[in-house]
Parts: C-alpha cells; sequence; structure tokens
C-alpha cells in the first residue's frame, strides 16, 4: 500500500454547493506529481481567489471535473491510501460531490486525514493547520493554498509525523480510539481539556461544533469529564 497525497481548492466551503476548481497529487515512491485546473462552469467569488489565487482566466479552458477526474483516476491506480490534510471534512466530501456530479462511479480508494493524526498523536501542539505544522518541522515555505504546494509540503510533513511506520500501522492507530487531553481547536487550543472553561464547551455543543464526526473523540472526552450533562 503506498501513500498518495493530495489537495483541492475550490470555490468555497461547501461540497454541495461549491466546485472544485484545482486538484493536485504527489506519489513520493515514483516520484510522480499530478495538477490540473478544472472548469467549474460558474465565476469563482473573489474570496476564494483572494485566498488561492486562482482566477476566472486561469480555469476558462482548463478540462471539465469529469476530465479531471478521468485523470487523477489514471494517476491514483495501484494499491494506494490517499492523504490529505483536513480530508474527512473537507477534500473526500468534495471529491465524493464531484464524481457524483460527473456521473462517475468513484474508486473505493482507502483515506488518511492528516489533520486528525497530528490532533491525536501531536497533541502537544496548540495548533495543527499545515503551516503550522511546516513551520514546527522547520520545513520552507512555499506557495501556501495552491494545491501542488500543499501536497508537496504535506508529503513532508507527514513523512514527519509518522516516520518509518507503514501505511497499515498509521490506519490501524487511527482507527483506534484514544482519549485526547489537550483541546485541539479555537481559542483554549493547548489548554487541558479540564481546564477548558464550561461555558467554552456548551457555545461549541450548541454551535454543533461536537458533533461533527472529526471532533467525535473530544466530545466523548468532555462526556467522560461530566461537563455536557
Amino acid at each position: 500500500m503506498k501513500p498518495i497525497f493530495y489537495d483541492t481548492e475550490t470555490t468555497g466551503v461547501k461540497p454541495g454547493k461549491d466546485r472544485i476548481i484545482e486538484i493536485a497529487a504527489f506519489d513520493p515512491s515514483e516520484n510522480r506529481t499530478f495538477c490540473t485546473f478544472t472548469n467549474p462552469e460558474r465565476p469563482i467569488p473573489a474570496e476564494s481567489t483572494a485566498i488561492c489565487h486562482i482566477t476566472d482566466e486561469m480555469v476558462k479552458d482548463a478540462p471539465l471535473i469529469r476530465d479531471a477526474l478521468s485523470a487523477f483516476i489514471e494517476f491514483c491506480q495501484g494499491d494506494v491510501v490517499l492523504i490529505a490534510h483536513n480530508n474527512d471534512a473537507f477534500d473526500q466530501l468534495f471529491l465524493e460531490a464531484e464524481f457524483t456530479r460527473a456521473g462517475l462511479p468513484m474508486p473505493q480508494w482507502i483515506f488518511i486525514d492528516s489533520l486528525k493524526w497530528s490532533r491525536k498523536y501531536r497533541n502537544d501542539l496548540p495548533r495543527h493547520s499545515l503551516q503550522f505544522l511546516r513551520e514546527a518541522y522547520g520545513i520552507e515555505a512555499n506557495q501556501a493554498h495552491r494545491a501542488l504546494d500543499d501536497v508537496l509540503v504535506l508529503h513532508q510533513v507527514f513523512s514527519r509525523m509518522v516516520d518509518d511506520l507503514e501505511m497499515k500501522t498509521v490506519l490501524k492507530l487511527l482507527s483506534q480510539t484514544r482519549q485526547l487531553e489537550r483541546m485541539p481547536f479555537g481559542k483554549h487550543a493547548g489548554k487541558l481539556l479540564s481546564e477548558v472553561p464550561k461555558e467554552y464547551i456548551r457555545w461549541l455543543l450548541k454551535e454543533g461544533a461536537l458533533d461533527k464526526k472529526e471532533n467525535a473523540a473530544l466530545k466523548e472526552t468532555f462526556e467522560k469529564l461530566g461537563v455536557l450533562a
């Protein structure tokens, strides 16, 4: 099982509404890269361009999503595991939505969310964004929020985090429940969970943050601490 690191840039943050405008991937075992713009067939919002610096002019002659996904499938052949930062709450959801829109069956890929690994096994860190991890590991900066640049940084970051562990071992460790010790995000990031103000925890619950799939372990820990009653 070989890793392939990937990333998507999009017109927004809602998979059911927004579209992928760039897909990139890196296969370190063969030192191959993949990168393509996609034409979303709609204007790119100014706020999205401000983040990823992708304009309507850059994607006007790009392939439509069906052709881009077909090329991505070809790149990801074999016994692979796809790795993205915030995969479970973002990139994979966009892939699934775009495969559905394109009328293509999505391959039965196995995914790893490097954000979950960082929150679980580097809970000594106050933040877990890709750029914060890049700085923490002393990795040289590049053009953040462009798909291929983020992918190449992610490969370096993830390689440092898991060292020489095989992908099967990484998947097994991620599947194991481990009680969190510190708040993984927000204004109290890095604080011991027992020290997070109850008012803040109740606010998270009210806003639905603790009901998200990626925060299941956090909610379970707060329940064990008796602060959600």
